[in-house]
């Protein structure tokens, strides 16, 4: 029986959907941080359970090709990237195994593999420069260390803030802000929020910037309603961030892992920032639902219109649409596009940047989406195409129902995890439809995180 402490040596045969290597001790799946698919390394048990177990790296005896050396000195301690020990060409390969297994094992599927597309810089550089700086949104959780504020990220699997220096996958302007942001609550006084105590100030550090305008919002969450020497922060920003458009100040009184509150307060500037994708201008809030990756979630949405497969007559209903981004750019290619979306603030966003972009075939519309999804059919409504880009937890089978129900030609399912995905792909397979197409794109690179999307084709009688 596997003991905590055992030592094996062992062969790395694969990976979690979490990008840990796997290997087996005693007959016992034993999974490894850090390790890689082919690597013969000398294992020790660190955790057991009922039907796996977990283990570190000793020593590697047999180092694979594909190892590389970490450009972040703090990715062991952080939870924000699992796979700065590997080579891109090696990522890749594991995220496309992941949904390819996914929609294999879970969907009854039986795909050879699924494509993925990378980043956008060639896949077999070793510096890594394809992943620094892709991401257009930080949040920084503050916690005070000896005594003084201090900001970075969550170590692994804990609420135990790891500070740290620079985090190459963010725009090197964004540890720029969070520097201001401490040095001004140090100076002056600013009590930091305590998870345990509910007490004091300053919660999280929110840096959003539009990729291509380069405008910069900058949003504190607090415990509380105002900041002392607020003015004294505005200074401190302007002089020191060029590019700063929004300064902004969010109510969080709650005892919650939510980082945002739902009252806002515009400190300085525009209460919204601009950026461009996919050819529109969309106004962004500090709730607004965007891509981190701008240049991949292009390839994203561009892989999505060329499956819906729109002649310029279709009406495309898409659910889940947020600040309408895909709906706008499916609009160009349809007759008619309609936007469905829960938030009620996203909605009006949609509507504005319809709006913004001179955009007059939509329609944009506040409901859950098992329910706007239920009105349309019940008004008759048939859409030739419907999208949907779920959140984490998939489609709910209500809506599955009624998107069955409404029978449109071709559905286009967007997905951030492979494995609700795939559980839904076997849904719409025994409801009359069949997986034709499907590709994988990496928009998050270093983490084991990877976006899909399938087309789903209704089987003809």
């Amino acid at each position: 029986m596997l003991k905590v402490g055992q030592t094996e040596e062992v062969e790395i045969t694969g990976y979690s959907s979490e990008g840990m290597g796997v290997c087996r001790i005693d007959g016992c799946a034993v999974f490894v941080p850090n390790a890689i698919r082919g690597e013969r390394c000398e294992v020790k048990v660190t955790h057991v359970s009922r039907n796996s177990a977990h283990g570190k790296i000793e020593k590697i005896m047999e180092r694979s090709p594909h190892r590389i050396s970490r450009v972040c000195p703090d990715a062991k301690l952080c939870g924000g990237c699992q796979l700065h020990h590997m080579d891109y060409m090696e990522e890749l390969s594991f995220k496309a195994q992941k949904v390819t297994d996914a929609l294999n094992r879970i969907g009854g599927q039986a795909l050879e593999t699924v494509p993925i597309t990378g980043s956008l810089a060639h896949p077999n550089e070793t510096d890594c420069s394809w992943s620094v700086g892709y991401r257009n949104k930080a949040q920084y959780p503050v916690a005070e260390q000896r005594g003084k504020p201090a900001a970075g990220f969550y170590k692994n699997r804990t609420h135990e803030v790891i500070s740290v220096e620079r985090c190459v996958i963010l725009p090197e302007i964004f540890d720029r802000v969070r520097n201001v942001v401490i040095r001004w609550a140090e100076e002056n006084g600013v009590s930091v929020y305590n998870e345990h105590t509910g007490t004091g100030l300053l919660r999280h550090i929110y840096v959003r910037k539009g990729a291509v305008s380069g405008q910069i919002m900058v949003c504190l969450a607090v415990n509380g309603a105002a900041l002392p020497r607020e003015q004294k922060l505005v200074d401190a920003l302007r002089r020191e961030i060029p590019g700063l458009t929004s300064v902004l100040l969010s109510v969080n009184t709650r005892n919650t892992n939510v980082v945002l509150g739902d009252e806002f307060r515009t400190i300085w500037g525009q209460s919204e920032i601009e950026d461009k994708l996919c050819g529109f201008t969309f106004r962004l809030s500090p709730r607004s639902f965007y891509q981190v990756n701008h240049d991949q979630a292009e390839q994203l949405y561009a892989k999505a219109i060329e499956y819906a497969d729109l002649h310029g007559t279709e009406t495309v209903l898409d659910l889940y649409c947020g600040t309408g981004t895909i709906t706008l750019a499916l609009s160009r290619y349809a007759g008619h596009a309609i936007g469905v979306e829960l938030v009620p603030e996203a909605i009006e966003d949609a509507k504005q940047n319809a709006l913004r972009n001179g955009v007059e075939n939509t329609a944009f519309f506040c409901a859950d989406a098992g329910e706007a999804a239920e009105k349309l059919c019940a008004d008759g409504a048939r859409p030739d195409v419907i999208v949907v880009d779920p959140p984490r937890k998939g489609l709910a089978p209500e809506v599955i129902e009624t998107m069955v129900t409404m029978a449109p030609e071709r559905i286009v399912y967007v997905s951030c995890d492979p494995a609700t995905l795939a559980r839904d792909v076997k849904l719409f397979s025994e409801r009359g439809y069949s997986l034709t197409r499907a590709e994988a794109f990496d928009l998050f690179p270093r983490t084991f995180h990877v976006e899909t999307v399938v087309l789903m084709s209704r089987v003809k009688d």
